[in-house]
């Protein structure tokens, strides 16, 4: 499984989000430069998180993106989902129904279920709180490398 950019974007706008949760809307101008990208792009990805809600849209001149939810309450695996659909490691071993061709006669599909079950796992029990807690973490105590 290779996450693409959506989904790595996706998190990343989400994370920013989560960052100012409580501070009012952030514009997706403003996501762009603290996260390094496209406004162009993030635009395109911003209807399907609203749509899922994830995200609400705050029309106006000090309107922008703010989390429909609290950040303790939306992992990376619901904006992954979003944006890149069922995760999966192989076509044949992706959540939902397994695949009864490959499961039946492939030797090796209960590892690849079960590595896909682990990335599930994983995805699913970080949320944006998370990744917010662990930042703030990392700027209270800098880690210096010589």
């Amino acid at each position: 499984m290779k996450l693409s950019t959506k989904g790595k974007y996706g998190v990343k706008a989400c994370f920013e989000l989560a960052m100012h949760e409580g501070a009012g809307p952030v514009s997706l101008k403003t996501i762009a430069e603290r996260q390094g990208l496209s406004e162009h792009y993030l635009e395109q990805l911003a209807a399907p998180l609203r749509r899922a809600g994830i995200i609400t849209a705050v029309r106006g001149a000090q309107g922008g993106y703010m989390l429909a939810r609290p950040a303790s309450q939306i992992t990376v695996g619901d904006v992954i989902r979003v944006l890149e659909g069922p995760v999966g490691f192989t076509d044949c071993a992706t959540e939902g129904e397994p695949d009864p061709e490959c499961a039946g006669s492939c030797p090796v599909h209960g590892v690849w279920e079960r590595v896909t079950k682990q990335i599930i796992a994983v995805i699913d029990s970080i949320t944006l709180q998370d990744l917010v807690d662990q930042a703030m973490a990392e700027q209270q105590n800098p880690m210096y490398h010589i």
